[in-house]
């Protein structure tokens, strides 16, 4: 019987090979929707992504200088001058909180260039930065070089300043910056267009040609994923740093979507998913969203806010910036509610990051240490009723994983300790590698007569965090309720996160 069992696994596995977009038939089953479902997976460069979990976003322009979040694009550069700017401290900054990526506010709405671009005039090379012979993306490109950091360039396709926007001249412009800033400055980990747009009805409206940038990013800079208007990383639907707590990466998309990618014959997405519903549901994903999808796609979510209450640096907001406790609630509900959280961290106008915001990012870097380095669980006898490699759940490894025996969707792992251990941090990871799979799971303790639930939930995918009271306990049992297919746990952490 169990040879059956792992055959009709194996056929199951053949049957819906591991991709990161699948079209759904109209005859297909309930059944047949979810394996296909289980078996969607992350491209390689979506997966370098999400592993990252901190990156943040240097929000630095001409609004630093004037006190504005968007210009007009009538501002005078030449009130654009850091003159002590050294994109080193920035990166040091934020690789000593713990950050693996940094994306530099290129252009913003204003059109001002951080670069000395020969396609405009509007640019630093027009500023007294350097006497005009600065160049502020390579800085901060060099920078993440050294520091062993990955780097993105923020692009708006918006441009306030730029005379041909509006008119199709433009994307010929678009697609000469774009070229530049990923030419010139080695290599580019991720492209992100913002979406904003305020021409407002009366205003000029530009037919953007995302196909072609996405063709030009994807030829030179193939490891590169492309956020918010792009086909690889999607915008949580906030800037508040809360994610959904049933989040899945695997998404229904519409007719739409699944023409364009046809008729394009694209081996994998290279256009923006047209999804089912929207940005603003709670529930994206789960089964009964997925039953009238013509196809799924696997489309994570960014989870961006800023450090301060604006985006670009304002002396006013000294005293407003997010505080290490703070910051810490925030990983909980973004990288914890498996996203990738996007932190801004504004540069001021000598072109440093303020102390106030080094500070916090320090004292966050250190909580996120002290919390996250002794893994309570990997102290345990841990015993599963379906399932083998549990010891591979505490190697720190997302390519080794418990997963469940035959056709096992559901299981039980018990935790015990010779002595009371005390905990108010749960943490979970799926080997996204092979799909997201868990739908509910929960969490309890034996309090010496019976077992208590401390922590319930939902969706894991690469992480999920759960804070609650402190418990001190000799056997902790965790179960997962439901699963597309067998479950898989990479990793399974009980940690003590202090309240200082």
């Amino acid at each position: 019987m169990k040879k059956t069992i792992i055959f009709v696994s194996l056929l199951i596995s053949q049957a819906y090979a591991q991709k990161s977009i699948v079209t759904i038939s109209p005859g297909d089953s309930q059944s047949t929707i979810i394996a296909k479902a289980a078996n969607v997976v992350p491209s390689p460069r979506q997966l370098r992504w999400q592993t990252l979990e901190l990156t943040a976003f240097f929000h630095f322009g001409i609004n630093t200088f004037t006190d504005r979040e968007w210009g007009d694009g009538k501002e005078d550069i030449s009130k654009f001058n850091p003159e002590q700017l050294d994109a080193e401290q920035w990166v040091k900054a934020i690789k000593e909180a713990g950050f693996k990526q940094a994306i530099i506010t290129a252009k913003h709405h204003d059109g001002f260039c951080l670069w000395p671009s020969k396609f405009t005039e509007h640019s630093i090379k027009n500023t007294p930065y350097k006497e005009g012979k600065g160049d502020i993306v390579k800085e901060v490109a060099d920078a993440c070089k050294k520091y062993n950091i990955g780097f993105g360039v923020y692009l708006s396709p918006w441009d306030r300043n730029h005379a041909s926007y509006g008119t199709a001249a433009y994307n010929t412009y678009f697609v000469n910056q774009l070229t530049e800033l990923l030419t010139q400055y080695g290599k580019v980990d991720e492209v992100w267009f913002d979406g904003a747009n305020g021409e407002g009805p009366n205003g000029k409206k530009q037919v953007y040609d995302f196909n072609t940038w996405y063709a030009l990013i994807r030829k030179l800079q193939p490891q590169a994923v492309i956020a918010v208007q792009g086909p690889d990383v999607r915008w949580v639907g906030t800037e508040t740093g809360v994610g959904r707590e049933t989040e899945w990466s695997v998404l229904p998309m519409a007719e739409q979507s699944q023409e364009k990618i046809a008729a394009l014959s694209q081996k994998e997405v290279n256009v923006i998913p047209t999804l089912s519903g929207s940005y603003k549901d709670q529930d994206r994903g789960s089964r009964n969203k997925l039953v009238n999808a013509t196809g799924l796609v696997w489309y994570p979510a960014e989870t961006d806010v800023s450090i301060r209450p604006g985006w670009f640096y304002h002396t006013n907001e000294d005293a407003k910036v997010k505080t290490p406790k703070k910051l810490m609630d925030i990983y909980f509900t973004s990288v914890g509610r498996n996203g990738v959280l996007l932190l801004n961290i504004p540069p001021n106008t000598k072109g440093l990051i303020a102390d106030s915001d080094v500070k916090n990012l320090a004292a966050f870097g250190k909580k996120m240490r002290n919390t996250f380095s002794n893994n309570i669980a990997k102290t345990a006898t841990a015993n599963a009723s379906s399932g083998k490699n549990v010891k591979a759940m505490f190697d720190g490894k997302l390519n080794t994983y418990f997963k469940t025996a035959g056709e096992d969707t559901t299981t039980s792992i018990e935790f015990s300790w010779a002595n009371n251990v005390t905990f108010n941090v749960l943490s979970l990871q799926e080997n996204i590698a092979v799909g997201q799979r868990i739908e509910q799971f929960e969490a309890a303790y034996f309090d010496g007569n019976e077992w208590k639930n401390f922590a319930v939930g939902t969706t894991v995918g690469y992480k999920r965090l759960l804070k609650f009271d402190p418990v001190t306990a000799k056997k902790v049992r965790f179960k997962i309720l439901s699963s597309r297919l067998n479950p898989t746990l990479a990793e399974f952490g009980l940690f003590l996160l202090g309240n200082e």
